[in-house]
């Protein structure tokens, strides 16, 4: 194949330049419209269209010439070309056959085809069917499923299975009819679900108010029993340091530990509360739920604060305490197994309400009542309470403030009751020495109060010294301890030894000791009752000690750091006072009594004539009361008591004598008179001298005998019967012999001593030497005391 021509342009003489520029235009296949357009507006077209006659007539040379130079390659070209045309018919008339041929094989294909295709489209339409179907099969499964879950009551599921519907199918629901009708019902059964887990809770709140008083006296029944338990090992310990007094490696302690959890035992079911806080937290409404069941608590709790004024609060106090406790154990339960549901500022709110009430019922009720046995229980079960909930962690310490308050109120009310018991014991009093026949009721009586005399068991019958009323009264105090104990203990003040110790004194001392004051004021009682009383105060005055050890134990206080004598109760001092003054009152009785025997100015005859020969008889019956009040008192009295009557009697015996010498209804008396004084005194002195020793009072009190305290009437006796009464202004000699007597009284006594008698021969009878020198000597002796005086 050859290689086309060049483009040639021929020119022609004569031709103009804008020619060739029209020719270049027109040979480059340039617009040449802008130069037509231009030769119009100019208006001159002619030789516009001259010139495109001149490229025409160029162009036509160009073909002439180009024809001529390929007219044997055309003609060749033509002659292939009517071959190619043959050829061409014969294969146009081989397609012909071979298209009839294929039309008729391909229409059945075709026909095939088409039915193939269509199969096709309805496989895949069939799939799509099913795979839509399965869809909705498997969200109505579902739907079903829920259903039968808010049926049976399973409302988790049943929520998570809707919530599995939202987040999985209702996006891809083919069927439009479905996927609306499942939307308009989820919030439908959600709504459903919400009131029936409302209305299930509220059942529960209604079921676990009233199972709160169980669970409460169950928890607090709990430490009731453990601090049982724990009294009892601290009465083994105290009971085994009575008996091992010789060391402590000889003793030895167990503590029976029982380990009780009391979740495991206070069993109460908190699943409808987790449950329905859990579905409403799928529900998206916590916050709902827990103002809910905040607020019912809080009706719940207003309600368990209110108390009936129908009912005595002691009959009704285990039950109100019992189910604010039971309250509080399930808030705490709730807080601890709830997570983030129930808040601690919520409960403490809730616990400040409720402890600011009972801290109001506990003062008002506490002073209303007038029994401590009443205010006892109260106070027992409010400790009860405050230790249960201190488990939980509440704070308690408003409540133990109140009842420590309410303390002294308690200890009035006891202190009165006892006071009563006191009064009983006493006015019921025999005060006959208690006669015991067993040794059980000798360990009950006497050693129980450590108011033996002896470590020896005494043999049975054995009389005591006391009375009946010493056993009564130190029970009673012995109750009182454990009734102050009782209330002191599980309180504000663990160490409350020194405040129990107050009361104590208080009792003894307030009650006690008044009381058996009262009785010794008693102008009533004879010498065998106030000697009754003195011992018996005695022995309560022993008793002190028992009570303070006893109170020390009861406290947990070692028994040595009240055995010093700096420990003792200021009570054992005064009741030391009012045994004084009981010994005084029986040395009042027992001098009454003897001046009674005595009435020396009726039964002396002070002017006789006749030289006594003994005693006079009043003097027997003297000498016999005294031998029985010495006797009683050396059985019942103590020594040193024993000593104090024995002292008190004589003496008395002696001012009596003295007195009567100086009595203005003894005018006169004589020698006579004196002699038979002299032998009054000596029977006197010789009961002095044998009680003195026959009792031991002579080993204890040597330098202080009975006959001491005779020495003035004796010295005055002496003085009168002295053949020399004159040497009693001799100092040495009054020193030595009259060392007692007073001037003022011997001048008085001197004065009414006539040696001779009034009868007619009595100048006679008496005229002697002997008698007118005594008689010399004691008028100057008169003399003397007058210018003395």
């Amino acid at each position: 194949m050859e290689a086309k021509p060049k483009r040639r342009i021929v020119t022609e003489n004569g031709d103009t330049g804008e020619d060739l520029v029209l020719a270049t235009l027109i040979g480059n296949g340039d617009d040449v419209g802008p130069l037509v357009r231009h030769a119009f507006e100019m208006g001159r077209p002619e030789p516009l269209v001259h010139q495109l006659k001149n490229v025409a007539r160029k162009k036509e040379a160009e073909i002439e010439d180009l024809c001529k130079t390929h007219y044997e390659e055309f003609i060749v070209a033509v002659d292939e070309l009517r071959g190619v045309l043959v050829d061409a018919e014969e294969l146009k008339s081989d397609l012909a056959t071979d298209n009839f041929r294929l039309q008729e094989v391909g229409s059945a294909l075709l026909v095939k085809l088409e039915e193939l295709l269509e199969s096709y489209a309805v496989k895949k339409n069939v799939t799509e069917a099913i795979k839509m179907s399965k869809i909705c099969v498997q969200a109505l499964e579902l739907c079903v499923k829920c259903n039968s879950y808010v049926s049976e009551g399973q409302f988790y599921h049943a929520l998570k299975t809707m919530d599995l519907i939202e987040r999985n199918y209702l996006k891809i629901i083919p069927l439009k009819v479905l996927k609306l009708a499942i939307e308009r019902r989820i919030p439908v059964i959600k709504s459903h679900i919400e009131k029936k887990v409302c209305s299930q809770f509220t059942e529960w709140l209604a079921h676990i108010r009233s199972s709160s008083k169980s669970i409460g006296q169950t928890a607090i029944g709990l430490i009731a029993s453990a601090r049982q338990r724990e009294e009892e090992m601290l009465e083994r310990q105290r009971k085994a340091e009575e008996q091992n007094t010789g060391g402590l490696g000889e003793l030895a302690y167990t503590l029976d530990v029982e380990d009780s959890e009391q979740d495991s035992v206070l069993k109460f079911d908190l699943t409808p509360l987790y449950r329905a806080y859990h579905i409403h937290t799928i529900l998206g409404v916590p916050e709902r739920f827990r103002d809910y069941y905040y607020s019912n608590r809080q009706l719940q709790l207003d309600s368990d604060l209110e108390i009936s004024y129908g009912q005595p609060f002691v009959e009704s106090y285990q039950t109100f305490l019992a189910q604010i406790a039971g309250y509080f154990i399930v808030e705490d339960r709730v807080i601890r197994t709830a997570g983030d549901f129930l808040l601690a500022d919520q409960v403490e709110t809730m616990w400040e309400t409720a402890i600011a009430k009972i801290v109001l019922v506990l003062e008002n009720q506490f002073a209303r009542m007038d029994s401590p046995t009443h205010l006892l229980l109260v106070k027992d079960y409010v400790t009860l309470l405050g230790a249960t909930l201190r488990q939980y962690g509440y704070e308690v310490g408003p409540v133990l403030d109140a009842l420590d308050k309410s303390r002294d109120k308690y200890h009035e009310l006891l202190l009165e009751e006892c006071r009563k018991q006191i009064v009983t014991a006493i006015s019921e009093d025999s005060y006959q020495q208690m006669v015991i026949r067993k040794e059980a009721d000798y360990e009950n009586n006497v050693l129980s109060f450590n108011l033996q005399t002896s470590e020896i068991m005494p043999a049975f019958t054995y009389i005591a010294p006391f009375s009946s009323m010493v056993p009564d009264v130190c029970r009673i105090i012995r109750s009182y301890i454990k009734g102050s104990v009782d209330y002191l203990s599980y309180g504000v003040n663990t160490n409350f030894f020194s405040v129990l110790r107050k009361y104590l004194d208080k009792i003894l001392i307030d009650v006690l000791n008044e009381v058996i004051l009262e009785t010794i004021n008693n102008n009533a009682i004879g010498v065998a009752q106030a000697m009754q009383i003195a011992a018996n105060i005695s022995f309560l005055e022993k008793a002190c000690d028992y009570f303070l050890r006893h109170a020390a134990q009861l406290c947990g206080i070692p028994s040595r750091s009240v055995e010093k004598p700096q420990a003792s109760l200021a009570a054992k001092v005064v009741l030391k006072t009012s045994r004084d003054e009981a010994y005084h009152a029986l040395l009042n009785v027992v001098n009454t009594k003897l001046d009674e025997f005595m009435k020396l100015p009726e039964n002396i005859n002070w002017i006789t004539e006749e030289m006594p020969q003994g005693p006079h008889e009043y003097m027997n019956e003297v000498v016999i009361y005294l031998e029985t009040v010495m006797s009683t008192a050396q059985q019942i009295l103590p020594t040193d008591a024993l000593y104090k009557v024995g002292v008190g009697a004589i003496e008395h015996i002696s001012n009596s004598i003295v007195s009567t010498f100086l009595s203005d209804s003894i005018k006169r008396f004589n020698a006579n008179a004196v002699s038979a004084i002299n032998h009054d005194l000596r029977v006197i002195e010789n009961f002095a001298d044998e009680r003195y020793h026959s009792t031991g009072l002579d080993e204890i009190y040597k330098e202080g005998s009975f006959r001491s305290y005779l020495v003035e009437v004796r010295q005055l006796i002496n003085l009168l019967s002295s053949s020399q009464p004159e040497n009693f202004m001799n100092p040495v000699i009054r020193e030595r012999n009259y060392n007692t007597l007073d001037y003022k009284k011997v001048a008085t006594i001197c004065d009414k001593f006539k040696d001779s008698p009034d009868g007619i021969f009595g100048s006679l009878a008496n005229r002697n030497t002997k008698l007118t020198a005594k008689k010399k000597s004691m008028d100057m002796l008169k003399k003397r005391l007058k210018e003395f005086n």
